[in-house]
């Protein structure tokens, strides 16, 4: 193995632009993100699914026909 070709790695604080700062071991010397684990919406539980052009709707519509007459097969 050659010596004097692989980086330095250093343990550093990785800061995210929410301010959360957590250490990770890296390469480089200082680190910034714009999103972690803290703020992100999917792990924090904000995570919003956008139904776009109403296709839920359209499906509904479309079936509606076939969900009356199954809840009337039930009755």
């Amino acid at each position: 193995m050659k010596s004097d070709i692989h980086p330095e790695y250093h343990n550093i604080m990785a800061t995210c632009a929410c301010g959360n700062e957590f250490e990770l071991g890296s390469v480089v010397d200082e680190m910034k993100v714009e999103i972690c684990s803290a703020c992100h919406p999917f792990f924090t539980g904000k995570q919003k699914l956008v139904d776009t052009a109403g296709r839920i709707e359209k499906f509904n519509q479309r079936y509606a026909k076939h969900f009356s007459e199954k809840e009337t097969d039930k009755a």
